[in-house]
């Protein structure tokens, strides 16, 4: 009998009708195959090695260069559960809106499956994904973004203890493009971007506004922060967490770098978008 995860990846391989489906194991040799093809088809350019080593450039169609918010909807039964800033939509309207462009959108395309964690490997706090994606560029960047491949797909093993997450390039339309959260099935679906925001569903779609909904059933907080380490010369240590609005500066604070790391003042980045939070045992945050 086929796991709950394996037949996720059959029914939407069913709507979808890749020409294959891929497993992804997040090994090097596999990220060196998707890079490699990625550098053939001109997709990315790689930088000067010297002083860019390991780094490339990802150009990209300029209708989809950003988060898009208004086509971003979270799809709850009630709409007071989708929060006063959100767009709203019910799940039935968000599936007839987004199904008929996901069928047939990765005919003649691979279909890759990213299982993925967010969070260390073995922590009580971290969570696991699934991301079915046509595009080599999300599952490299994914690797990136979390820890994805074989590890996570051993932790979800036979359970149905992940968020699936479903995303097509389906051409890059603008006219064509939706970010759909179902948070009463844990469930996103994306269409119509490549862009990080839209696309890297591990990102703002579930460490954010699934775990959002998570956290308020779950007693923790999923918020829009940063958490900067700081330890001074006696070795005490003090996190401290941030919430600024996009583009305001969060990650130029959590990136900061000590000028006084040679008198013992050390700064380091915990996490520069999304944290998410817990009480311990002790009160402490």
């Amino acid at each position: 009998m086929s796991t709950p995860l394996e037949q996720w990846v059959e029914q939407s391989a069913r709507i979808t009708q890749p020409s294959e489906i891929v497993w992804c194991d997040g090994s090097d040799a596999e990220n060196d195959h998707f890079l490699g093809g990625l550098l053939h088809d001109g997709i990315i350019t790689e930088l000067n090695p010297t002083t860019y080593p390991h780094s490339y450039l990802n150009r990209r169609n300029p209708n989809d260069v950003a988060r898009t918010e208004s086509v971003t909807f979270i799809c709850t039964r009630n709409q007071d559960d989708a929060g006063p800033t959100n767009n709203w939509m019910s799940p039935e309207e968000g599936k007839a809106k987004v199904r008929p462009i996901l069928e047939g959108s990765m005919k003649g395309r691979s279909m890759f499956v990213a299982p993925y964690i967010l969070g260390p490997e073995n922590s009580p706090y971290s969570r696991l994904g699934v991301e079915i994606t046509d595009s080599r560029y999300v599952v490299a960047s994914m690797r990136i973004m979390s820890r994805m491949g074989k590890a996570a797909l051993d932790r979800i093993g036979n359970t149905d203890n992940f968020v699936p997450g479903l995303h097509a390039l389906a051409g890059v339309n603008p006219e064509r493009r939706f970010v759909m959260h179902f948070p009463e099935e844990k469930l996103i679906w994306s269409v119509g971007s490549g862009y990080g925001g839209n696309a890297l569903l591990g990102k703002k779609c579930f460490a954010l506004r699934i775990a959002s909904w998570m956290a308020r059933d779950e007693g923790w907080m999923a918020e829009h922060m940063l958490i900067l380490g700081l330890e001074d010369p006696s070795g005490k240590v003090t996190y401290m967490a941030a919430a600024f609005p996009s583009a305001c500066g969060k990650t130029n604070l959590a990136m900061m770098v000590s000028t006084l790391e040679n008198q013992g003042y050390r700064v380091w980045t915990v996490g520069d978008d999304i944290a998410w939070m817990h009480i311990a045992k002790d009160g402490t945050l």
